[in-house]
């Protein structure tokens, strides 16, 4: 299971529009978007330049993953 951190999801359009722009990507499946926490996650062997090139042209932005402090 892969995980992309993405900034300005506000809403379920949202969520929507990023679950489809990476089901488009070839060999990517099981999209998952979590609009509380701000990351999607899926399967599949996608390059991450491929993923962050699909969320950045529908208007977000990919994030570096959130370190955990605890």
């Amino acid at each position: 299971m892969n995980k992309v951190f993405i900034e300005g999801m506000t809403c379920d359009h949202c969520v929507a529009s990023v679950k489809e722009a990476l089901e488009k990507i070839p060999g990517v499946s099981n999209v998952v978007v979590n609009l509380e926490e701000g990351f999607a996650t899926y399967e599949g062997l996608a390059s991450d330049t491929m993923v962050q090139k699909a969320i950045e042209a529908i208007g977000f932005n990919v994030k570096q993953e959130e370190e955990d402090c605890g």
